[in-house]
């Protein structure tokens, strides 16, 4: 009957259901495979519709498209030239076309083979050519790499053991310092986003970002913020930060006056890619609600971001560089309005790279604010904070300064003396055959992550890079394929190590130690955030081992030493040899096109001068330093580098010696990273052995009502409103050109004046020739 209608039946309680195969639980780790994972593409697809998806899930969607939409906007649109996959994908394919013309000429009897393959493949059907290409690309790439021979080598497991805890053991309570006002580091740990007094439109908010309990940051510092309390916290990296300190603002804003549309909030950040994070954030806690955000850091549109500034949005989420072009450069946008400042990442923000940048900002901001710092390294002392005018901080620290995340484990690398070029190769290794996506890889350098990423691309691997030297369209897409899992590795420097939330991040490789051990927690901070598992894998030098001790010390479980099989690195560097020339060639094509964009950019502004399109008549923008000065700022910071990490005249010389190199070898690549690390490490520890100065401040100008007063009653000493007299002046003036004729001596019209013999002292053999 059912048959007849073209329905079908369903079980009744007398069928037998149709037994499953058991199915094996796999291993937690496996052997190591040389194969790369292979796509699920094609095949799934044909029993089911790949763009279906459920009205409802358990798990809301963290879709951020229409976050990010009015930011991907507002990027720079250029003539886009081939990418650097590209050209890594033409010198390979370059190198196998030779590999199989040499192969020819050794075995004649070849072609005959190849030509009874072709005519196989052109009986398959085409549509089973496409679903196969996919597939055998990597298998083939590995081939091409490492015969069936290396295959016994490469496979062999690399032994991990326990390291071991030398010197005093950490302190298991730590004391607030007495500097700090009050602490509120014990909170109440029932707590939940109902108890916090928020406003529906945030608790929906919440609801929808599918945020179901607070984290402990989060418990300490909302009910802190809502007081309008100052306040300095510390808490892991990954334990949602950003929502401790956007969720009390965008409460206070709610009840914000409707007289004026004024920017109230400020949220400084050390990178962009961070500040684009930050803005998406708010902008979905804010969604349900009238307050409006505005986004301004370098690389994207000036002129939009004018146009949001002038229209006095509620949360402003900047970079310090790009906030200053905006006050000095767009009319009607002033910080005066300020009532809460955030500083996000604030022991970046207050080191010596922003050092003059943060003074110009916090001396335009208004002085009855309340500011609020975070970072997963605070420092604990408030004298480091007094460039930002706290006033009674609280102190919420939920973790120490070197903690890191709770299910991180730590494995550490030994590089031994004299082997620092194997680097490279123990990184291959490790990419190729252990850790093969969700992998970031930190480098010191851009020269270096720039030089990694073509040499894994050339060995097959799905990579990208991010780095300051990208343009900000190269740095979100590179970010974007990363999160997307169309590429495995992301090759960075320090410039992603901090804030950045990337979802699956598996393993953390550290190509070299980092410089202290804050820029080790950050960097390793990547993985094991919001309560997952990760791992980082750090490689150590010889000179690296005092950082080693450090985080060793601090680590509260235990940590693993990862030992390669020597026979496994040897392979990977000779493989590496191998593709010098590649490497080489993929330069020399990317160095062409430079030349060739230089050369068409000086075209096009030749062109416009010459149609007049380019009006003389456009204003530029102004900086609050004038060219020399900044240029004088990089000049002393690079030498007092320089000084700092070659104090030895050996040193010095072989440093000279080597950079005029062109070309340098693994090994002295390697060193020159390790040298990086060690300069910003012994400039940091100078510094901070360095007294504090003495800074003389300016008396403020008595009021316009006082001056009047003391006029009328002649009192205040003597006018107590004039001006200063002619001696406190000069004495006071100390600039280049009042020391100068200081020491020169009263000129010959003073010496007129007051009645002083004309002739110098200093001429006296002229005026005894003249005597004569």
């Amino acid at each position: 009957m059912l048959e007849q209608l073209g329905l079908i039946g369903t079980l009744r309680d007398e069928d037998q259901s149709p037994e499953e195969p058991d199915t094996e639980s796999e291993p937690e780790e496996g052997p190591i495979v040389l194969n790369r994972k292979k796509k699920q593409g094609s095949r799934s697809c044909r029993d089911f519709n790949c763009d279906f998806q459920f009205v409802e899930t358990d798990h809301p969607s963290r879709d951020e498209d229409w976050a990010m939409a009015d930011v991907m906007s507002q990027l720079k649109k250029k003539k886009t030239m081939t990418t650097l996959d590209q050209k890594i994908e033409k010198i390979r394919k370059k190198r196998k076309a030779e590999d199989k013309q040499s192969h020819k000429e050794e075995n004649p009897s070849a072609p005959e083979e190849v030509e009874e393959e072709k005519e196989e493949e052109e009986e398959k059907p085409i549509a089973e050519e496409d679903e196969e290409d996919d597939e055998d690309d990597d298998d083939d790439e590995e081939e091409e790499e490492f015969g069936a021979s290396d295959e016994e080598v490469l496979t062999k497991s690399d032994t991990l053991r326990e390291k071991g805890r030398r010197g005093k053991k950490r302190k298991a309570a730590e004391e607030a310092p007495e500097s700090f006002h009050e602490d509120a580091s014990q909170f109440d740990d029932q707590l939940t986003f109902d108890d916090m007094n928020l406003s529906r439109p945030i608790l929906k908010a919440i609801t929808a970002l599918g945020f179901k309990q607070p984290t402990p940051i989060q418990k300490a510092c909302v009910p802190v913020g809502l007081l309008g309390r100052d306040l300095c916290a510390c808490a892991a990296t990954g334990t949602g930060k950003t929502a401790a300190f956007m969720l009390p603002v965008l409460e206070r804003l709610i009840y914000k006056p409707r007289t004026s549309q004024v920017t109230r909030v400020l949220v400084l950040v050390p990178t962009r890619e961070l500040g684009i994070q930050v803005h998406s954030v708010a902008r979905q806690l804010a969604q349900f609600t009238s307050i409006t955000t505005c986004l301004a850091v370098g690389g994207l549109d000036l002129k939009s971001q004018e146009a949001a500034l002038r229209a006095g949005p509620d949360v402003l989420i900047a970079t310090p560089g790009r906030l200053i072009d905006h006050l000095h450069n767009t009319p009607n946008f002033e910080l005066s309005h300020i009532e809460i400042l955030i500083l996000d990442e604030a022991d970046r923000m207050l080191d010596e790279y922003f050092e003059e940048q943060m003074k110009e900002i916090i001396r335009l901001c208004s002085y009855n604010r309340q500011t609020m710092l975070f970072s997963a390294t605070m420092t604990e002392e408030v004298k480091d904070l007094a460039a930002v005018s706290l006033k009674q901080p609280v102190r919420i620290f939920v973790n120490s300064n070197t903690d890191v995340a709770p299910f991180l484990r730590q494995e550490f690398i030994r590089i031994r003396p004299h082997r620092e070029g194997d680097r490279e190769a123990v990184v291959a290794a490790l990419l190729t055959r252990t850790f093969q996506d969700h992998v970031m890889l930190f480098t010191q350098t851009r020269k270096q992550a720039h030089r990694l990423h073509i040499l894994l691309g050339l060995m097959g691997l799905k990579v990208g890079e991010l780095h300051g030297e990208l343009s900000q369209n190269q740095r979100l897409e590179n970010l974007r394929r990363f999160k997307d899992e169309q590429i495995d590795i992301l090759v960075a420097t320090d410039v992603a190590a901090r804030g950045l939330d990337i979802d699956g991040v598996k393993t953390v490789i550290n190509f070299t130690m980092p410089s202290t051990v804050k820029h080790y927690v950050h960097r390793v901070g990547r993985t094991a955030r919001a309560g997952r598992s990760g791992r980082s894998v750090s490689l150590v030098g010889e000179s690296e081992r005092k950082i080693l001790k450090e985080v060793v010390k601090s680590a509260k479980n235990t940590v693993k030493a990862r030992v390669l099989p020597p026979d496994v690195v040897l392979k990977f560097r000779d493989l590496i040899c191998k593709l010098e020339k590649d490497v080489e060639a993929v330069m020399r094509l990317e160095k062409e096109e430079r030349e060739l964009a230089a050369s068409e950019a000086k075209l096009s502004v030749a062109q416009k001068r010459l149609d007049g399109s380019a009006s003389s008549s456009e204003s530029q923008r102004v900086w609050f330093q004038t060219q020399q000065e900044r240029k004088q700022n990089r000049v002393s910071k690079a030498l007092q580098e320089f000084d700092f990490a070659l104090r030895g005249k050996k040193k010095r010389e072989k440093f000279v010696k080597n950079a005029k190199k062109k070309e340098l070898s693994s090994e002295e690549r390697a060193q020159f990273e390790i040298l990086k690390a060690q300069m910003f490490a012994e400039r940091a520890a100078k510094r901070e052995r360095r007294p504090k100065r003495a800074r003389a401040m300016a008396e403020e100008e008595a009021p316009v009502k006082d001056k009047a007063a003391n006029q009328k009653t002649g009192g205040g000493g003597g006018g107590g409103g004039g001006k200063k007299s002619v001696f406190d002046k000069e004495l006071t003036n100390t600039s280049r050109k009042a020391l100068k004729q200081y020491r020169a001596g009263p000129s010959f019209a003073d010496r007129k004046r007051l009645g002083l013999d004309r002739k110098r002292g200093g001429n006296s053999r002229f005026n005894k020739k003249k005597k004569k």
